[in-house]
């Protein structure tokens, strides 16, 4: 009983102290207009690989110009003025700059998961409430679960925002931008489900990155199955009855 009773604390702890996270996000206030992402863009395309790997140590030399497309980020909100396109556009770059950030301010590190910040076995690096948007202030999870999944209800987001983990998608060496968005989630997913060091697939048998069972809810708002969802963007298509297993998720830093 008193196990019970410290877990319903601990949530409780964490929806006071956290509050985007269990709930909605409150609608921001701001009037800004939709900014440019050309800083973000020249850096990824300098210090990341067509693959995804990064150098971190490229982003701390050129840290001014990084912190200046953050600070950037900070001073525009997005707002109901600005197209679908260019608001998920602003959260998928917001979440991989500021994802960047962390790795970069506590660098050198092994894994992002050991970055800790909060209660021990309860609070993770996705917690730590440290990106400020003008009067808002967020989590990645924030971002990830209470704005990117719940507000745009698009299963390709998950191949574009990027966890600096191995077993994560790539993280793209260009910025996302509203004019291309489409595409550029397109060739995300594409790319991801035919990496053979994410997804091992075969008509009879397949290994898929846990992704795609963590959030299986998802993919099947888009299509009947997650298998279904997988087979419009796999070159080898799965059969109805092929065997599914799941990879181990890699957590070691993408460098």
């Amino acid at each position: 009983m008193k196990g019970i009773k410290l877990i319903l604390l601990s949530f409780s702890y964490l929806c006071f102290t956290s509050l985007l996270s269990c709930g909605s996000i409150s609608e921001s206030n701001s009037i800004a207009d939709p900014i440019s992402h050309l800083k973000f863009d020249e850096l990824l395309k300098k210090y990341v690989s067509e693959n995804g790997t990064v150098n971190y140590i490229g982003f701390l030399e050129e840290q001014s110009k990084f912190e200046s497309y953050l600070n950037d980020l900070s001073k525009h909100h997005p707002n109901k003025t600005w197209k679908k396109e260019e608001r998920l556009a602003y959260w998928i770059n917001a979440y991989n700059a500021f994802t960047l950030k962390l790795i970069i301010d506590n660098y050198p590190v092994a894994s992002i998961k050991d970055i800790k910040k909060g209660i021990p076995f309860v609070n993770t690096v996705w917690d730590i409430k440290f990106i400020k948007i003008e009067k808002m202030t967020y989590d990645l999870n924030n971002i990830e679960h209470s704005i990117i999944r719940e507000k745009f209800d698009d299963p390709r987001i998950h191949f574009a925002v990027n966890c600096a983990s191995f077993s994560c998608p790539r993280l793209r060496n260009e910025a996302y931008i509203a004019e291309r968005l489409n595409e550029q989630l397109e060739d995300q997913t594409r790319y991801f489900i035919g990496n053979k060091d994410k997804n091992i697939i075969s008509q009879d048998h397949v290994q898929l990155s846990k992704l795609f069972l963590w959030y299986k809810g998802d993919f099947k708002k888009q299509a009947p199955s997650v298998r279904a969802f997988i087979n419009r963007y796999s070159e080898i298509q799965m059969l109805e009855d092929a065997k599914i297993d799941y990879l181990d998720y890699k957590w070691s830093l993408n460098e």
